[in-house]
């Protein structure tokens, strides 16, 4: 099984070719990395250094802008439910940090434009928001998995009220069966254009109607499934990649026998939190129909999971991604979800104690190297939530070879990587500095500057999230907000709401 494959690999320290390394017992000197002969202290020094220029700060000027953006596009949601009544009226979105560039969500990236930060943005999100919301235990839902490779499905409406029926006819494939009934089936494609439509005419009337302080639309398009949008405010860009999809509470019987094994979160963080629901999102499998075939998302779970990881091992983690973005981008087989299941299998087969270590990154970053040149060689890449779901099994023999030759020449340097991944990290920050010097320098609008003095909804909510954060430190602080109305956000501090 390509689980047991990935699994089994590494039992224990000991068999890992990571933990073979140049300083012998008893002995004084540096610690070496045995394959290529890096001293493990430079390359923690290394990782930590590309951490620091990725993990920017931002200030109160910064931090406003992030927010203005965010409210911005809650507010176009809002308005795309009410073109057509389509979406849920009280939606529940997902806003995740990172682009679907990124790997933060399991979505196939060869249908995306190439997207740089520093050049394109400064910061990317990804937001997935339900067209479908299946949180109601008593409706009957059709998961169609006959025509779908593992982890991947049909949604048959045909259990549901005639409303909805009716509300996304235009939205479904229909097939007809011998007894004369129709079926629908719920369209990833479709659905994908409806919504880029929807968002286009919305953006396109709200820049008939220009409003102080409000951002810049700079790009809207259509990346295969997904809708990117890339806002202006003040000298910052954001981009979000706007993703609809299914929502549903429970857990898939399909990833049932993965809650009966032993997994790193036990006793970090409760089965409730984990398998609170998942999402269908439009991307099908390799041989699979577009136009039908959804993949099952854990991006939910995948965000609780993360409270468990160490930080060394999120470092580590952090710097492959940057390393791997860059050099397998051509052909594109391997996306950093991969490298992200590679990494949670890590957490099960490690001990937990291990990958505490501080000092640990270095080692980390070689073990990720070599766990993913291990699946490169082996064609297999077991899908986190469902094992025998092998992420790589369409991958030709020639891409795994190319690739894992790309992963060896790293791992004989992965020094020289780091340092090459730091610069380019470097860069994009002299990117967005001198940006933001020539936007002050110019005078481009800002929420504040282009408020004219008066205090704007946008800014007075900004300015309380400010104060409650300066008057409450250390405490969890979230921010509720009805897409309908945004002028009437909702505040918890720890457990308490007002």
């Amino acid at each position: 099984m390509a689980a047991q494959a990935l699994h089994s690999r590494a039992g224990s320290e000991g068999n890992s070719p990571t933990s073979v390394t140049g300083r012998l017992p008893h002995s004084t000197g540096p610690e070496l990395d045995f394959r290529s002969a890096a001293r493990m202290d430079d390359l923690n020094r290394l990782i930590q250094e590309f951490n620091k220029h990725e993990q920017r700060e931002y200030d109160d000027q910064r931090a406003l802008e992030i927010h203005t953006a965010k409210d911005f596009i809650f507010s176009m949601l809002g308005m795309v439910q009410k073109l057509d009544q389509k979406l849920p009226v009280a939606n529940e979105y997902l806003l995740l940090s990172g682009g679907v560039r990124e790997g933060v969500v399991d979505m196939d990236l060869d249908e995306l434009s190439l997207y740089a930060r520093g050049t394109d943005y400064d910061m990317d999100f990804t937001l997935l928001v339900p067209a479908l919301k299946l949180h109601d235990r008593n409706q009957p839902v059709t998961l169609d998995m006959r025509h779908s490779a593992l982890g991947h499905s049909w949604l048959s409406l045909r259990l549901f009220d005639e409303g909805t029926i009716n509300k996304w006819k235009d939205c479904c494939t229909q097939v007809d069966h011998i007894s004369g009934n129709t079926n629908y089936f719920f369209s990833p494609t479709l659905v994908a254009d409806w919504f880029y439509q929807s968002i286009s005419l919305v953006l396109l009337e709200v820049q008939k109607k220009p409003q102080r302080g409000i951002p810049r639309v700079e790009k809207v398009e259509r990346n295969g499934t997904v809708i990117s949008v890339i806002l202006g405010v003040g000298s910052s860009r954001m981009l979000y990649d706007i993703v609809p999809v299914v929502s549903f509470k429970g857990w898939p019987a399909v990833a049932q026998s993965w809650l009966m094994e032993n997994h790193f979160w036990d006793g970090k963080i409760t089965e409730e939190e984990v398998i609170s629901g998942f999402y269908l999102v439009p991307a099908c499998s390799f041989k699979g129909h577009k136009e039908n075939e959804w993949r099952l998302s854990f991006a939910r779970s995948e965000v609780q999971l993360k409270k468990c990881i160490s930080s060394s091992l999120m470092q580590a983690y952090q710097a492959c991604k940057a390393i791997i973005i860059k050099l397998l981008s051509r052909p594109k087989a391997i996306s950093p979800y991969h490298l992200r299941s590679i990494m949670l299998w890590a957490c099960d087969r490690l001990p937990a104690n291990y990958l505490a270590q501080e000092d640990g990154s270095a080692h980390f970053l070689l073990g990720l190297i070599d766990d993913l040149q291990h699946c490169l060689v082996n064609k297999t890449c077991p899908n986190y939530f469902i094992p025998q779901c092998n992420m790589l099994e369409h991958l030709n023999d020639e891409t795994a070879v190319l690739h894992a030759r790309k992963l060896s020449s790293v791992r004989s340097d992965p020094a020289e990587h780091l340092r090459t991944t730091i610069e380019h990290a470097k860069a994009a920050n002299r990117l967005t500095v001198d940006l933001q010097w020539r936007g002050s320098s110019s005078n481009l609008p800002s929420p504040q500057s282009d408020a004219g003095g008066e205090n704007q909804p946008d800014d007075r909510l900004a300015k309380k999230l400010q104060q409650l954060v300066t008057e409450n430190p250390g405490k969890s602080i979230s921010v509720f907000i009805n897409p309908d109305d945004v002028t009437r956000p909702h505040f918890r501090i720890d457990d308490k709401f007002f």
